[in-house]
């Protein structure tokens, strides 16, 4: 009896060309894996087309819920953005997608899992160190990182052999998407001086295109989790849903970003992101108001941890616990509303309130009702200042004012 192999099946070109290398170069049968995240697939296509190329077997999960609960909201709390541009989708995803494979291989016996990465990008980290995490006794094939084949070549592959994929050589574009986003590459855009044509994008309408009026929307956060749209009550699935589809009428969440790969290269990238665009710039003006500025200045830092820790693949590690625990404790008081404009390609926070609002009229404003104490400044500003008067009463300025000079 072959040794069973689980593969995580995508039904775009790598992995259905996956299927039958295998095949011919492990003599493994492969069990394919579909796992829903969000992504437009006809699920019951992709099953079929997996057993068309030659799969013992083909499974499917809707893994939606599971991937907005466990994946993006936790590092939509954290305001985890890669470089300050990319919300991470793809790469939440696949932490998701290698524990879903790690328990199908244990439920059907499996000795080994595969995955369709190639040898430059950042998904085979991801997979390999996830599955290693989680399972180190699984052996693991990586077919596009062994093969040897260009694009081209695996596009004749394809098609000498029969196997239906998406991907032309006219239109070889390498797409991944979830409910968090969707990433675009290959073919022109690998030209970083070309600019993205509109044939790349799905979701989002082009700025020019959008409508001239702008859409206001309120959305409502509890614990850092946002929970209503205008004040309707909705799942996190629901919720995302809807505001890729607003957003994304406006034009809302189109990123162009030249990012810095693990493996060690640059690498020009095009997301689209509606949603997480919204949400995040929401979640952050929210914690604007409710967290102290140590806090805030502290969670910047975290920010960027997490979201490197989510780049390079170290999801399930004892670091991302730690972090993951900070997390959580920053948003106890992260509650309130925040209204959203959303106009020609922008979203623009444009209203907030919390009851939980560090923010103190009295104190902020310069009419009737202040209650600042003005002259406390005097004394504050004299122990603020001694230092930096000490210091020029004792060593000068000579060299600081030759540099001006």
């Amino acid at each position: 009896m072959a040794e069973k192999v689980v593969l995580a099946y995508s039904g775009g070109l790598d992995t259905s060309v996956a299927i039958r290398w295998i095949g011919e170069n492990y003599h493994m049968d492969v069990i394919t894996l579909t796992v829903d995240v969000g992504g437009e697939r006809d699920m019951p296509a992709v099953r079929q087309k997996a057993l068309k190329v030659g799969a013992v077997k083909a499974l499917a999960v809707d893994a939606k819920e599971l991937f907005v609960k466990y994946f993006v909201f936790p590092a939509l709390q954290a305001d985890a953005i890669y470089e300050g541009q990319y919300p991470l989708a793809t790469a939440l995803g696949r932490p998701l997608i290698a524990k879903l494979l790690v328990d199908t291989a244990a439920d059907e016996g499996a000795s080994a899992v595969a995955h369709g990465c190639t040898g430059k990008g950042n998904d085979q980290v991801r997979f390999d160190v996830s599955v290693a995490a989680l399972a180190p006794n699984l052996k693991i094939i990586a077919p596009a990182r062994e093969w040897g084949m260009s694009r081209e070549e695996e596009i004749a592959y394809a098609q000498r052999y029969g196997i239906p994929v998406p991907v032309t050589v006219a239109s070889p574009y390498s797409i991944d998407e979830n409910l968090w986003g969707r990433s675009i590459e290959c073919g022109v855009l690998e030209d970083p001086w070309a600019e993205p044509p509109e044939e790349v994008f799905a979701w989002t309408k082009s700025p020019k295109d959008a409508p001239d009026e702008p859409s206001y929307v309120e959305i409502g956060f509890e614990r850092g989790i946002p929970v209503s749209i205008d004040g309707r009550e909705l799942e996190g699935v629901a919720l995302i849903q809807e505001l890729n589809e607003l957003a994304g009428r406006h034009g809302v969440g189109r990123i162009d970003h030249v990012e810095n790969r693990l493996v060690g290269i640059k690498s020009r990238e095009v997301y689209e992101a509606p949603a997480a665009t919204v949400l995040l710039k929401a979640h952050k003006a929210l914690e604007a108001m409710t967290l102290s500025k140590d806090q805030l200045r502290f969670k910047e830092k975290v920010a960027t941890e997490y979201a490197d820790l989510i780049y390079n693949g170290l999801w399930f590690t004892a670091l991302h616990q730690d972090l993951a625990a900070y997390v959580q404790s920053s948003q106890r008081h992260v509650m309130g509303t925040v209204r959203m404009k959303l106009l020609k390609g922008n979203a623009s926070v444009v209203g907030r309130k919390s009851p939980k609002s560090l923010y103190s009229f009295g104190l902020a404003t310069y009419d009737k009702g202040d209650i600042f104490d003005q002259s406390a400044s005097v004394g504050f500003i004299h122990i603020w200042g001694l230092p930096a008067k000490t210091q020029a009463q004792v060593q000068g300025l000579e060299e600081l004012e030759k540099e001006v000079k």
